[in-house]
């Protein structure tokens, strides 16, 4: 082999001669040595290309690390006040109904009373972060506020029916109103003479307009984030594709939001994290039938995250059947006598 020969084994040169040595840090702290042969600087391209090469066996490592998600709401006690409800207080804390009378041993129909206390656990997993600006997952039924990758607040919201779904896609807040009127447009002007109802054009701003005080629009065709005369709405898929907020977190969103702000509306049925050495999934019906939401599809997140033995599988089966909404402990329980 000449003087000048040099070979590639692993992440170093080799050479017959006795070469300087320059080491540099990778991006993860590892040594990465670049040598130089009889004092002279070597091929710029050979250097370039051993670095790449310790950054790609990197990758698959730092793709593979679990993304840990945060995980919003919690679980707590409620007094039921005068006039509530089952829909109702769900509505107002983004959990269906019908949880709340399985976890409070409750029938479905069931009366309260004020002053009953009720066991609420809304959590949910947030299902991305952003630099700034609103995104909503619609299976979740949830909107968050970030601001500088900072989860502001989180919203419960009502979003369109299946036959009137509610868009995905990016978008921009291009109109900012108080006390908008209700243009009613033609399709669901429609709509109300095949209900037999009056086909009003326009309600003006008032107790009757179910846009509420406050309208955020969005640069996606037709619809913006708005308040609601009926509160208990929210949480449901009833609208013509706006997305609802109950009046008091509306009013919060308006003040806080921009014309120009940025956002998302995402279709994410099933999330799985981890959180403080526990693991959570939240499974929710594909209420627009876009994407299945099964078994394997959970095991290959779980794959995917490194997670799959530390999980409880015939927990995780629970939780797919009831499709609750809530995120649930999965966290293998612990092996030792």
């Amino acid at each position: 082999m000449s003087s000048n020969t040099v070979r590639i084994v692993g992440k170093h040169f080799l050479s017959d001669t006795q070469p300087e040595v320059l080491s540099i840090k990778g991006a993860w702290g590892s040594p990465i040595s670049l040598l130089t042969v009889d004092n002279k600087s070597m091929d710029l391209r050979k250097i370039l290309f051993v670095i790449l090469a310790c950054y790609m066996s990197y990758l698959p490592r730092a793709m593979a690390e679990p993304v840990a998600l945060p995980i919003t709401g919690g679980m707590f006690k409620y007094t039921v006040q005068s006039g509530d409800y089952l829909i109702k207080i769900g509505a107002r804390f983004g959990v269906a109904e019908e949880v709340l009378a399985r976890e409070n041993s409750l029938k479905y129909s069931a009366k309260l009373m004020p002053g009953q206390i009720l066991t609420i656990d809304n959590r949910h997993i947030v299902p991305e972060s952003l630099k700034s600006g609103l995104l909503i997952n619609l299976p979740q039924r949830m909107l968050y506020y970030f601001h500088e990758w900072e989860l502001v607040a989180a919203y419960p919201v009502g979003l369109g029916k299946p036959s009137w779904p509610t868009p995905t896609g990016e978008f921009s807040v291009i109109d900012k109103k108080a006390n908008k009127a209700w243009r009613v447009p033609k399709s669901i002007q429609e709509e109300m003479l095949r209900e037999g109802q009056v086909a009003k054009t326009e309600v003006p701003p008032g107790p009757e307009n179910p846009l509420g005080k406050f309208w955020l629009g969005l640069s996606l065709t037709s619809i913006g984030i708005h308040g609601t005369i009926a509160p208990a709405s929210i949480y449901h898929f009833q609208s013509h594709g706006c997305i609802r907020l109950h009046p008091d977190d509306i009013e919060a969103l308006f003040a806080q939001t921009e014309r120009g702000a940025t956002g998302s509306i995402i279709y994410v049925p099933l999330l799985l994290t981890e959180s403080e050495g526990r693991i959570f999934i939240e499974v929710h019906r594909d209420i627009y039938h876009k994407i299945d939401v099964s078994l394997n599809e959970i095991k290959q997140m779980a794959s995917d995250m490194m997670l799959s033995d530390r999980i409880d599988w015939s927990r995780v089966s629970d939780v797919l059947e009831l499709k609750d909404g809530v995120a649930r402990d999965i966290t293998l329980p612990s092996q030792t006598p």
